[in-house]
């Protein structure tokens, strides 16, 4: 897995605006007065792209579902050859022998669908969700602390707390102002692990 930044912007529209709204205080002083009393609305005004490489199309369908404030474009299986020439899924860490025969096997069937002339839009069919994909994400700095509130948790599966955990690091060298909270949010969590 690969998370890699490609874009950001910088906080100073968190600090103009922090300032707009307590026009009363310097803007470093109003910024983290208002994120210490709530105001994560001022956290909108930041953003962040990801080039997210080789995670699951299982954990891409879990990324998705967070989509308040944050934009996808993923690689597509209609015009890309999955497999073609290098590794192309990614192993469970309980993953059994049999699973990469499993997988080898699947590879081929596909692989033969397409030498019948099958188009990929339609060969794609028997791919399983293990499949590597590849993604840019762009978020906001609100959407992405619930995205990290959830998904940093114990209770999280693995790949995308994987990914969580490592887009938090980037967003805290890029953004440390923003991202000074508890990720996970075990304080509040409805769920206990």
């Amino acid at each position: 897995m690969k998370v890699i930044v490609i874009d950001y912007t910088s906080t100073g529209a968190c600090y103009d605006a922090a300032w707009v709204c307590r026009n009363s205080e310097v803007p470093e002083h109003a910024l983290e007065s208002a994120l210490k009393a709530g105001h994560d609305s001022l956290k909108e005004h930041w953003s962040i792209s990801f080039l997210i490489e080789d995670i699951s199309r299982a954990c891409s369908h879990q990324l998705v579902r967070h989509r308040i404030g944050i934009s996808y474009a993923q690689q597509s299986q209609r015009h890309v050859k999955v497999g073609d020439g290098h590794e192309w899924y990614v192993t469970p860490p309980n993953a059994k022998p049999e699973f990469h025969q499993i997988m080898e096997a699947t590879r081929q069937s596909y692989l033969a669908l397409i030498d019948a002339g099958m188009p990929l839009e339609d060969a794609r069919y028997v791919l399983p969700n293990a499949c590597y994909t590849t993604l840019v994400v762009t978020a906001n700095a609100r959407a992405l602390d619930n995205f990290f509130k959830l998904r940093c948790c114990k209770r999280a599966q693995w790949e995308i707390r994987e990914l969580a955990n490592k887009m938090l690091e980037r967003c805290k060298a890029k953004a440390p102002v923003l991202f000074k909270g508890s990720y996970p949010d075990c304080a509040n969590c409805k769920e206990k692990c």
